[in-house]
């Protein structure tokens, strides 16, 4: 079928069916890039056996590729307003094709780690921009509707991962988790060729200082953490604090005097954006400390198989699904601080409920709990991310979206690197202790988004 494509950016979305190949392009790489921060953990001490690699040790398997997209995540949103979000997202694509194939073919810890930082890199160029993307594809009064569906696309590839690695380990070897990535890959590729719309570009410069404090900031706030968690000297993980610190200033005084700042300050005085983008980074530290967590939890305490363990953890990504479209259309009409309020409250006591599981838990004992967490963080999460891009101005579309995938990948990444802590503490209880201090968290979250209720639409 032929795609039409324009020369010029629409002014109102794009025509039938050019519309529907761009929203299928834009699906297919959220889906590959977000499952692929997710896909790994269940297959993880599986992996840390074939590399010969302790627990902790195997957790820089999702660091690396959290840690990537996190640091570049901004930055490329940046260059998608000045060269364009659709060149951004065809070469993120294109990188994290070819990074794929150099993850399945890995076979030591080290080039392993190494093709996941090449692959988070590809997943920035796609998360920077597709939320900005999604904004020029539908018209204004469908803006809504394309917003839930990037939102649920995305929060159902990161619940589902668990599910799709089960069902790849039961006929496949680790490896192929990630060479499955290849066709697909390549098939969303030639669909964005033709499908997706030329934007407006920008005509401020990349600034280049303002990336490096960026990256010099998140990097070493997250090396602090993960150092604490193997064990380094008090003072050195002391002086990545000051550094972090002294990098932060810099970044947020070097922010304040420009046009189109990398880092949204503009965005940020913005109090609904701000307390969205909190409540945020708080529920997918939470969500990535349980998923990192519940693999070991199970397999180890509870004596499950791997196959079984992505099979026990399937309520909780379709209950998302279930969830997170009824969600969507609450967020119309209802503020996205009361859904997310009582959302991540569900969520919380799910986990809760969750490390209070029996040693010889059954295996509805499992389903029920994994079923509440799901429903709890489909309540929230379209609700959340429709709100972090409605309250930005449309000229800022890069910044908003760039700020949505920060604060989701900061999020996950710190919630890796705490359960990485744990493990190194509390060798025995630590599982256990990773899923009570998750439920804290999305408690936390669950009161930041109640704080928008008076500011709220």
């Amino acid at each position: 079928m032929k795609i039409a494509t324009s020369p010029l950016p629409p002014l109102d979305g794009v025509p039938i069916p050019q519309r529907y190949w761009a929203i299928l392009t834009i699906g297919m790489a959220v889906t590959l890039a977000v499952m692929d921060g997710a896909i790994a953990n269940i297959a993880l001490p599986t992996i840390a056996r074939d590399v010969h690699a302790s627990p902790s040790d195997s957790i820089w398997v999702i660091n690396a590729y959290q840690l990537a997209v996190t640091l570049t995540l901004l930055p490329l949103a940046s260059l998608g307003e000045i060269y364009g979000f659709r060149r951004v997202y065809q070469v993120g694509l294109g990188v994290f094709t070819i990074a794929s194939m150099a993850c399945a073919l890995s076979t030591s810890l080290p080039t392993l780690t190494a093709a996941r930082i090449l692959q988070g890199l590809g997943a920035a160029g796609i998360m920077s921009v597709n939320s900005a993307l999604t904004r020029f594809v539908y018209p204004r009064s469908m803006l809504g509707r394309g917003m839930g569906i990037n939102a649920l696309v995305a929060a159902v590839s990161s619940a589902i991962g668990p599910t799709v690695a089960a069902g790849i380990l039961s006929v496949a070897s680790w490896e192929w988790l990630f060479a499955v990535n290849v066709p697909l890959g390549i098939a969303a590729w030639l669909i964005a060729l033709r499908s997706l719309p030329a934007t407006p570009q920008s005509n401020h410069r990349f600034d280049s200082v303002s990336a490096l404090l960026n990256a010099l900031t998140l990097g070493l706030f997250i090396l602090a953490i993960d150092g604490f968690a193997h064990g380094e000297h008090v003072w050195q993980v002391a002086i990545e604090l000051v550094a972090m610190a002294v990098a932060g200033v810099f970044l947020v005084q070097r922010q304040l005097t420009l046009p189109a700042p990398l880092l949204p300050v503009d965005l940020l005085r913005i109090k609904l954006f701000r307390l969205s983008v909190a409540t945020s980074i708080c529920s997918f530290a939470s969500q990535m400390m349980a998923f990192t967590a519940l693999p070991f939890y199970i397999q180890s305490i509870l004596g499950r198989s791997e196959t079984a363990t992505g099979l026990l953890m399937t309520p909780w990504p379709a209950m998302t699904a279930v969830l997170a479209p009824i969600a969507g259309r609450l967020a119309d009409k209802v503020s996205a601080g009361l859904l997310g309020g009582v959302g991540l409250a569900i969520f919380a006591a799910g986990l809760a409920l969750l490390a209070f599981l029996p040693a010889h838990a059954s295996t509805a004992d499992i389903v029920w709990r994994m079923a509440v967490c799901g429903a709890g963080f489909g309540l929230f999460q379209s609700p959340n991310n429709r709100a972090i891009i409605s309250s930005a101005p449309p000229r800022r579309s890069g910044g908003a979206s760039g700020m949505l995938g920060t604060a989701r990948l900061l999020g996950q990444t710190t919630g890796a690197a705490l359960v990485a802590v744990v493990f190194s503490f509390l060798p025995a209880r630590g599982m256990g202790v990773a899923l009570f201090l998750a439920a804290g968290i999305a408690g936390l979250a669950s009161a930041v988004s109640c704080l928008r209720l008076r500011k709220d639409r």
